[in-house]
């Protein structure tokens, strides 16, 4: 379901694909060939949510802001399933794993992998092309040649899933 809050409507690139039971509200920006899956939720009732192109968001996942504080996705991020991202920005490229929690003015560095189950505490700056894990995360190695290519593949393989759902939802309606 998509709707408005107050005077801000979500503005969904065309070729992005919506998946069903997803929700957003508000002030949420999405780009082209962008994907969110099912059962997820973007409230943009508090501040603004702007996610660039090619970026998947995947199943049960939460996105939301504090006041004056936006949440930012930049390009080709992939976000893990059950992921929740609070007023935090997400470089390009950057892969945030399953069940992660990222919190309010938290930043996360281009390229950068963060592993599965982590905490991001409010604030924390993740370098560029780092993996970090843990409760609360920590920065544990540069990432590997094989890593890279694991993420890139990753958010590869979401922009071509999300445009064959896409183009089902054409055949259907």
């Amino acid at each position: 379901m998509i709707y408005p809050y107050k005077d801000k409507e979500p503005k969904i690139a065309e070729s992005a694909f919506i998946a069903d039971f997803t929700t957003i509200t508000g002030d949420v920006e999405i780009g082209e060939e962008s994907s969110v899956w099912f059962n997820t939720v973007i409230r943009g009732d508090v501040a603004s949510t702007i996610i660039g192109r090619k970026v998947n968001i995947q199943d049960n996942s939460v996105l939301h802001q504090s006041p004056n504080n936006p949440l930012i996705l930049e390009d080709e991020v992939s976000i893990g399933h059950q992921v929740i991202l609070h007023s935090c920005i997400i470089r390009k490229k950057a892969l945030i794993g399953m069940g992660s929690i990222v919190l309010d003015q938290a930043e996360i560095g281009e390229g950068a992998f963060i592993g599965a189950g982590s905490l991001v505490p409010q604030g924390k700056k993740i370098p560029p092309n780092t993996l970090a894990f843990g409760r609360p995360a920590k920065v544990i190695r540069e990432l590997t040649p094989e890593d890279i290519q694991d993420m890139e593949r990753i958010s590869r393989e979401y922009a071509e899933k999300g445009q064959y759902y896409k183009s089902l939802q054409k055949d259907t309606k």
